[in-house]
């Protein structure tokens, strides 16, 4: 079902442009409560399970075809000029993702989840990319980049970084120490190190233009 919907996401958004909005909401606006139930659901479930340690079980195959479906409306939203809940969950959710991040699923599984965050905050409206501005002007998504920069900023403050791998076996963002049971180094994931960092310094530079006074900017 989640690939589905996904396929069908996609598709639609090839149409024409007039056509677009009238079917994305056609197919979405039903789904809206549904689809946030799933992402709760889905996202809060115990990930440490055996369920998750093999890359091809069904639990972790059903969890890349979310990834996808989350990508998709996450591609769809600049069709909407007001976003459903669905589209929006992601960033204003965002702490859900992170603790998938620092858990225990499989390296590719962590990797697909920092690749869509940081086409979060790479994200801009029509309108946005149409102004040119640098800062982004529509209300909507301005109140929930803010939202995303907020926890990101708080769980970076903490350990978060520190239990992120960056590579499928035993380099992390902390240190280079091997892990236990490897006696070699591995290098870096260069592709998810670069997304995690601009995900922190996109994360910065919104609350740093949001912020009301000079002592929060501090």
């Amino acid at each position: 079902c989640l690939w589905t919907l996904a396929a069908i996401l996609k598709e639609t958004l090839k149409d024409a442009l007039v056509a677009r909005a009238g079917a994305l909401k056609k197919l979405l606006a039903p789904l809206d409560a549904v689809l946030e139930g799933f992402y709760n659901a889905i996202l809060l479930h115990h990930f440490d399970s055996h369920h998750y340690t093999s890359l091809y079980s069904e639990a972790t195959n059903n969890l890349i075809s979310f990834i996808d479906l989350l990508e998709a409306l996450l591609a769809s939203r600049i069709d909407l000029e007001l976003p459903l809940r669905c589209q929006r969950i992601l960033f204003l959710k965002v702490s859900y993702v992170l603790n998938v991040i620092s858990s225990s699923i499989p390296y590719v599984i962590k990797k697909k989840f920092i690749l869509l965050l940081k086409k979060c905050v790479l994200y801009k409206s029509r309108e946005d990319a149409k102004s040119g501005s640098l800062f982004l002007q529509t209300p909507s998504l301005c109140e929930d980049m803010l939202a995303l920069s907020n926890v990101v900023l708080q769980v970076v403050n903490l350990t978060w970084l520190n239990q992120i791998p960056l590579s499928g076996k035993s380099s992390y963002f902390g240190s280079s120490e091997a892990a236990p049971g490897h006696d070699f180094q591995v290098g870096s994931d260069q592709t998810v190190l670069r997304a995690l960092s601009l995900v922190v310094l996109k994360a910065l530079e919104f609350k740093i233009h949001n912020a009301a006074t000079e002592a929060e900017i501090k």
